[in-house]
This record gives structure tokens, C-alpha cells and sequence, in this order.
């Protein structure tokens, strides 16, 4: 099959309208986003319930918390699933196309939401082991999902209104994090209507009723509701044409698929199959290190640097509440009264710096485009780090915590409407379709390892009680602040996207002597 077969209907697609199809597409592809995002959200509020319901020490002054090392398992394994299907399910998506692969990775979300909940036995160990357990495997279904949604975005899109649809999809994580905290809020304000219970302090055993047991568990099961809806969906969408044509190499299938979902007039002759690609590069070759080696380090190098930067910016979170005294201290409150307090904090933080961000995004990345928002991002976020980290002493001081939150927040507005979607939606854009889900794959587990060092490293080194002496917090801002400025710096490996087309990105039907412009 020659290029002139293929052409006809990848031009197709690239000036087509956009439709209704488009928007079901967003929330069918959105889906493992809202779960990834409800359960990142929701892990973090049950862990302080399960320290109360299952490590109570007994005369304690304080309720019970996770073990340091047990509080780094349940987070850190979801990590390392996510990390280990951002790969897989990458590779394998470009071996067996996008739609084969999407089912398996959505109901691999969806049981294991459910399982996660249903620990088993009543010893700590082993809730904590099966909790872990299950967690690996839903991160492993989570991370299939990056790579999987933004190629099978970026492959349906027009090349018009591209960026704003792979944001779209990405923001659903907006609205799995507000969905998780009204989640969290609603069943525990019940349960704590249902079931009264004194203040730590007051009665350290009743403060915990035998009831709250449930509430972690329903939280966690609710997550995996919106995407079992859209299994069905999922199933009936086509195979991307691009694939089709491009790898698959079947240029009337691909005109088939997309004339049953699309308004478009696509017509291709039935040709015997040969690659538009020209036999192809593999990933490891000379040929893509010379045309895209230096993207693919862009690309894997920003994500990592904004996620070390994202990820621990979580861990002050509930310092700044606490300090910000939106949160009374632990021993003043019952089990799922302090549930409640922070749920509804947490919300709140989303709604107003994290969850506008995204959408800021949609709106104007296909104007502004790729590079600026997510060059301005970085910038915007160091010079907020360092409005943190220089008078941090005066920050802390009582009466100062306002501004604090509002320089926190507009860190986390810069960082959605800024390098955490584009270096999402780049990898999608400017690789060749047969190796397009594993480069983003690869691009999204460089974040995940950020996110692990950002989680972990920074754990340790912000001196948090129960961990070794670190550099302390205002040290740690500083060296988050550099991390930024890094993400600023690699941010021009990586090409502009805005208005072209994915074939003149990945270069796709050109002479394999051709390099691709580096920006």
C-alpha cells in the first residue's frame, strides 16, 4: 500500500470537524485518569484512618499512624505498578494496536479498586499486605492507561483542536480528585452522624468506632465505578486509523473504521499492504537516535524533573493544613472527624489551585501552544518554590500562613496549566505511529521515577518525625526550585506541536536521510 492510499485518509482526519464523537471519546479515554487521580487522592486520606483503626498504641498521647515503612509500601507500590504498565502496556500497544490493549487495562482498574478494599483478615500485616497487594496491580492497569489514552487521543483528534483533546482527557484527573474528595467527605460525614464518637483525647479506643472499618474500604470501591461504566464503550471504539494504516498497514479497514464513527468522507483503494513507513526504524536504531533521540530525552527528562517537583509537593500538604490550622491537632478529634477535616481541606486546595489549571490548558494550549505553556510553567513554578523557600522563616511565623497557601497554590495552577499536561500530550504527538505508545510510555515512566523520588526522596530529606535527620523543608524547596529550572532547561529538546500534523512531526513518509527539525 503506497503513501497515496494512506494520505487521503489520515488528511481526512486531520481536517475533520470536530464532533460528538470527539467528546465521548475524551470521558471513555479520560476514565483511567479519574481513577488514577481518585485513588492518589483518596490513598492518602485512608492511611491516617487506617494508622487509627490498626496501629493504636495503647496510653499513646497521640492516635495511632502507619509505620514510616509501611506508609512508603502502600504509596510506593502504586508507583512502581504504574512505572511497570506505563512500559508494558506501551510496548504492547504499539504490537498489537491501541484496541486490543485498552480493555485489559481498564478492568485490570477496576477489579483491583474493588479487591484493594476487600484486605483481607483483621492483623495489620496482612490488611496492609493484601492492601499493597492489589495496589501494585491497579497502579500496574493505571499506568497501561498513559501511554494508551493520549496515543488513541492524539490518533483521533483533527489536527486543529489536538493539544485541547489530549488536555481533555488528562484533566479528567481534575475531576477524579474532586470526585474522591466529595467521596471521602460524604461517607465519612455519615458515618459520623451514624456513629458518633469522642475526641481522642476523650476516649482513645471509642474515638475510633468499629464502623470506620467500612468507611476506608466503600471509599476505595467507589473509585472503580465510573470506569466499570465505561467498559462498554471501550470496547466498541475502532481501532485508530493511523494504526491501521500506518502499522497495520490496511488503509480501506482504517477508512471503514473511521467513516462508522466520524462524518467524514474517507475513501482508499484496496491495495496490497506495504508500510508507509518505509520498512521503519526500530526504537533502538541509529535512525530514530539521529531523527528523535534528543526529543525522547526532552520529552522523559521534563516529565521526570516536573514529577520530583509535583509529587512532593503533596507531602507538605498536610504540615501546611496543620499549621494553617485549618486542621486541629489529632488528638482533639475522632477518627472520622479528622477524615472529614481533611477531605474537605484537600478539596478545597484542589478546587481552587489544581483543578483550574487543566482546564486553562484546554483552553489555550492549541493558541499559545505546547512549548510556552510548559516553558512558562517551569518558570513560574521556580519562582514561586523560591517565594517559599528564601523568607520561609517568615512563612512559618503565626499569622503568615495566608500567603504561604496562596504562593502554594498558584505553584500547583502553573504546574496544570503547565509542564504536568504538556509533557503528557507531547510524547503523543511527535513520534512515528508504530513506536508512538512505547516513546510515551517511556516518557511517562520517567515521570513515575520522579514522582517515586519526589514521594520518597524528599520523605527522608524534609525531616519529617520517625525518619533520620534530613535538610529539613526550606532546603527542600530550594532544591525543588532547581529541579524547575532543570524542566526549564529540557524543555527546549522538545519540538512545537501546535497546528501540524502527526505524520510531519514523526516525519513519517520521508526519506530516511531526512532529519526532523529540533524545534
Amino acid at each position: 500500500m503506497g503513501e497515496e492510499q494512506v494520505q487521503p485518509v489520515l488528511h481526512a482526519l486531520d481536517v475533520a470537524k470536530t464532533q460528538w464523537y470527539h467528546f465521548t471519546a475524551i470521558v471513555v479515554a479520560g476514565m483511567g485518569f479519574f481513577t488514577d487521580a481518585y485513588d492518589l487522592f483518596c490513598i492518602s486520606l485512608v492511611t491516617k484512618l487506617l494508622g487509627r483503626i490498626y496501629y493504636r498504641v495503647d496510653g499513646s498521647p497521640a492516635p495511632g499512624t502507619l509505620p514510616p515503612h509501611v506508609s512508603a509500601s502502600v504509596n510506593g507500590v502504586a508507583f512502581v505498578g504504574t512505572l511497570s504498565g506505563q512500559l508494558f502496556f506501551g510496548w504492547l500497544g504499539d504490537k498489537l494496536g491501541r484496541k486490543r490493549v485498552y480493555g485489559i487495562t481498564l478492568m485490570l482498574m477496576v477489579l483491583c479498586s474493588v479487591a484493594s478494599a476487600l484486605s483481607f483478615s483483621h492483623t495489620p500485616t496482612s490488611v496492609m499486605a493484601t492492601l499493597c497487594f492489589f495496589r501494585f496491580w491497579l497502579g500496574f492497569g493505571i499506568g497501561g492507561d498513559y501511554p494508551l489514552s493520549a496515543t488513541i487521543m492524539s490518533e483521533y483528534a483533527n489536527k486543529k483542536t489536538r493539544g485541547a483533546f489530549i488536555a481533555a482527557v488528562f484533566a479528567m484527573q481534575g475531576f477524579g480528585i474532586m470526585t474522591g474528595g466529595l467521596v471521602a467527605i460524604l461517607v465519612s460525614a455519615s458515618f459520623k452522624a451514624a456513629f458518633p464518637a469522642p475526641p481522642y483525647a476523650d476516649d482513645p479506643v471509642a474515638s475510633t468506632p468499629p464502623q470506620a472499618d467500612f468507611v476506608w474500604r466503600i471509599i476505595l470501591m467507589l473509585g472503580a465505578l465510573p470506569a466499570a461504566l465505561t467498559y462498554y464503550w471501550r470496547t466498541k471504539m475502532p481501532e485508530t486509523a493511523r494504526y491501521t494504516a500506518l502499522v497495520a498497514n490496511n488503509a480501506k479497514q482504517a477508512a471503514a473504521d473511521m467513516s462508522k464513527v466520524l462524518q467524514v468522507e474517507m475513501a482508499a483503494e484496496d491495495n496490497e499492504a506495504r508500510s508507509s513507513s518505509r520498512g521503519g526504524f526500530g526504537l533502538f536504531s541509529g535512525e530514530f537516535a539521529r531523527r528523535h533521540g534528543l526529543h525522547l530525552l526532552g520529552t522523559s527528562a521534563t516529565w521526570f524533573l516536573l514529577d520530583i517537583a509535583f509529587y512532593s509537593q503533596n507531602l507538605f500538604q498536610k504540615d501546611i493544613f496543620s499549621a494553617v490550622g485549618w486542621i486541629p491537632k489529632a488528638a482533639t478529634m475522632s477518627a472520622l472527624e479528622e477524615l472529614f477535616r481533611i477531605a474537605r481541606a484537600q478539596t478545597l486546595i484542589a478546587l481552587c489551585g489544581t483543578v483550574p489549571g487543566y482546564w486553562f490548558t484546554v483552553a489555550l494550549i492549541d493558541v499559545v501552544g505546547r512549548f510556552k505553556i510548559q516553558a512558562v510553567g517551569f518558570f513560574m513554578m521556580t519562582v514561586f518554590m523560591l517565594g517559599l523557600a528564601v523568607p520561609y522563616q517568615h512563612w512559618t511565623a503565626p499569622g503568615n500562613h495566608v500567603g504561604f497557601v496562596v504562593l502554594y497554590a498558584l505553584t500547583f495552577f502553573f504546574a496544570n496549566f503547565g509542564p504536568n499536561s504538556t509533557t503528557f500530550i507531547v510524547p503523543a504527538e511527535i513520534f512515528p505511529a508504530r513506536l508512538r505508545a512505547t516513546c510515551h510510555g517511556i516518557s511517562a515512566a520517567s515521570g513515575k521515577l520522579g514522582a517515586i523520588v519526589g514521594s520518597f526522596g524528599f520523605l527522608y530529606l524534609a525531616q519529617n518525625p520517625g525518619y533520620p535527620a534530613g535538610i529539613g523543608v526550606r532546603n527542600s524547596l530550594f532544591l525543588l526550585a532547581a529541579c524547575n529550572l532543570l524542566g526549564l532547561l529540557f524543555t527546549f529538546l522538545v519540538p512545537e506541536s501546535k497546528g501540524k500534523s502527526l505524520e510531519e512531526m514523526s516525519g513519517e513518509g520521508e526519506e530516511p536521510n531526512r532529519t526532523v527539525p529540533l524545534v
